[in-house]
C-alpha cells in the first residue's frame, strides 16, 4: 500500500484526489469480500463505500493532522473510519422509509442494486467497522487517544449528533422551524461530523482541548457555510453534475437557510461564515493552507 498524501505541502485538487485514492485503498484493504453467505453484505458496502464522493471529511482529517505531524497511516486509518460514519448515514438516508434516493454518487443507491435488507445491514456494519478500526491499534498506538477518537466519532454520530440532526429534519416536514433552529438542526445533522473530522487530527496531534479551540470555530463555520452552499445547490444545481435528485427540500415543504433567509442574504452569510473560518486560522501559518482551501472550496462547489 502506498503511503498517504501529505496534504499541508499541496494543492487543494491535489490533496483531494490523493487522500479520495487513499481512502478507496484502506476501504478495499478493509472491505475484502469473504467466500461465505457474507459476500453480498461487502460488495454492497464496497458500492457504497469506495468511488465517488468529495471525500471532505477524510481531507479535513488529513489537512488537520498533518498540521502536528502525525503519523499519516494513522491518519489514514481514522479517516476511513470517520468516512466509514458519513457513508453509513447516505445508505440509511437514501433508503425508502428515509429519503427515498435511487441515485447517490452517480450511480444507484445500495438499496436499488441489493435491496433494503441488504442495505440497512450494510449500513449497520459501516457504522460498526468505524469504531472497530478506531479501537485497533492501527489507528493509533496509544490506547488513551483510540479512546477519545471513539468517544468523539461517537457523540458526533449520534443524538447530540448527526443522528439527532436527523431526526430533526424529519421532523420539519410536519413543523415550520425558525432560523436558529435550522442552524441547530444543521449544525448536528451535517456539521457535528465535520467538526469530529477536524477534530481527530487534532486528538491525533495530542493537542490538549483547550489548544483546539480556533480548529473548533474553523470546523463549526464551515459545517455551517457548507449546508448553506447545500441548499444553494439543492434548489439551483444540475442533477447531472450532483449525482443525486435536487429540489426536494421545497417539495417537501422545509425550512431551510435558503427558505428562510432568501438566495442574496445567504450567499452572503456563507461568504461571511467562510472569511471567519479563515480568521481561525490566523495563528498558523501556510501549513494551513490546504485547511484555507477547504473553507473557500465549500461555496464554490458545483456538487
Amino acid at each position: 500500500m502506498s503511503a498517504p498524501v501529505a496534504t499541508a505541502s499541496i494543492g487543494l485538487e491535489t490533496a483531494m484526489r490523493e487522500v479520495a485514492g487513499e481512502v478507496d485503498r484502506q476501504f478495499d484493504l478493509l472491505l475484502a469480500v469473504p467466500d461465505d453467505p457474507r459476500a453480498e453484505l461487502y460488495k454492497a458496502m464496497r458500492h457504497a463505500a469506495i468511488g465517488g464522493g468529495k471525500r471532505l471529511r477524510p481531507l479535513l482529517t488529513f489537512a488537520t493532522a498533518d498540521l502536528f505531524a502525525v503519523d499519516r497511516q494513522c491518519t489514514a486509518r481514522v479517516a476511513t473510519a470517520i468516512e466509514a460514519i458519513h457513508v453509513y448515514s447516505l445508505v440509511h438516508d437514501d433508503l425508502p422509509a428515509m429519503d427515498d434516493d435511487d441515485m447517490r454518487r452517480g450511480k444507484p443507491t445500495v438499496h436499488k442494486l441489493y435491496g433494503e435488507s441488504t442495505a440497512i445491514l450494510a449500513g449497520d456494519c459501516l457504522h460498526a467497522l468505524a469504531f472497530e478500526w478506531l479501537a485497533d491499534e492501527g489507528a493509533h498506538p496509544d490506547p488513551f487517544v483510540r479512546v477519545e477518537l471513539i468517544a468523539c466519532l461517537a457523540a458526533s454520530a449520534g443524538p447530540a449528533g448527526m443522528a439527532g440532526g436527523q431526526m430533526m429534519d424529519l421532523e420539519a416536514e410536519k413543523a415550520s422551524f425558525d432560523l436558529a433552529t435550522v442552524t441547530r438542526l444543521q449544525a448536528m445533522k451535517t456539521g457535528a461530523l465535520i467538526a469530529c473530522a477536524v477534530e481527530a487530527g487534532a486528538i491525533l496531534g495530542r493537542v490538549q482541548p483547550d489548544g483546539r479551540r480556533a480548529l473548533r470555530g474553523y470546523a463549526r463555520d464551515i459545517g455551517l457555510a457548507f449546508q448553506i452552499a447545500d441548499d444553494l445547490l439543492d434548489a439551483e444545481g444540475d442533477e447531472a453534475v450532483a449525482g443525486k435528485a435536487l429540489r426536494k427540500d421545497a417539495a417537501a415543504g422545509k425550512e431551510t437557510f435558503l427558505s428562510l433567509l432568501g438566495v442574496t442574504r445567504a450567499r452572503e452569510q456563507a461568504a461571511m461564515l467562510v472569511d471567519q473560518a479563515i480568521e481561525h486560522l490566523r495563528a498558523y501559518g501556510p501549513e494551513a493552507d490546504v485547511l484555507r482551501a477547504v473553507a473557500r472550496y465549500i461555496t464554490e462547489r458545483d456538487h
